[in-house]
């Protein structure tokens, strides 16, 4: 159900449920803040990462597991020593996939984080990511060959290379889990 969910209902989740009650446990937190954004993006990608491990330990051939059950494992041996590591490449390509989707959110952070551009470590402060950063420039009129302008491209390249990396990482990670477990 929730990937069903609109991104800007999880920015509204945020903004009015989460960062209030993280207010009562962090004093001084401001209503903007990444904090809550980041608990949230977290949250929207959950479904993701569920689903897709949950293919990949289904992919698993039955054979493994009956033949753990024959050798007299229990479930929990047969889940942590035979279907993990067996599944494990679809595993971790899961939570790469999951990362790169929320690199590129955009909604969340816009509502939840606040989206003023400065750079800082503080997850308790308001922030601006490069999705943000883009739709916030596009929404006026950046006239051609101005920095506004170029800058757009360059942060489009920024996440195009950094989703590139993250996939590439996913396949190496995947290949070798899978030379691993051959």
């Amino acid at each position: 159900l929730l990937a069903g969910v609109p991104t800007i209902v999880f920015g509204f989740f945020a903004l009015t449920t989460v960062t209030p009650l993280l207010q009562t446990i962090i004093p001084g937190l401001q209503v903007y803040n990444a904090l809550s954004a980041g608990l949230v993006v977290g949250l929207m990608v959950l479904p993701m990462v569920a689903s897709l491990s949950e293919d990949a330990l289904r992919a698993v051939p039955r054979a493994l597991s009956e033949g753990a059950y024959a050798l007299g494992a229990t479930k929990i041996e047969v889940i942590g020593r035979v279907l993990v590591p067996a599944a494990l490449s679809g595993i971790m390509a899961s939570f790469i996939l999951a990362l790169s989707r929320a690199v590129g959110e955009t909604m969340i952070v816009v509502v939840a984080a606040g989206s003023q551009p400065k750079l800082t470590l503080d997850p308790t402060s308001s922030v601006q990511t490069m999705t943000a950063y883009i739709a916030q420039v596009t929404q006026g009129d950046a006239p051609q060959g101005t920095p506004e302008f170029q800058s757009l491209f360059a942060v489009g390249l920024a996440l195009f290379l950094l989703t590139l990396g993250l996939n590439v990482l996913a396949n190496i990670v995947g290949k070798s889990y899978a030379q691993i477990f051959r």
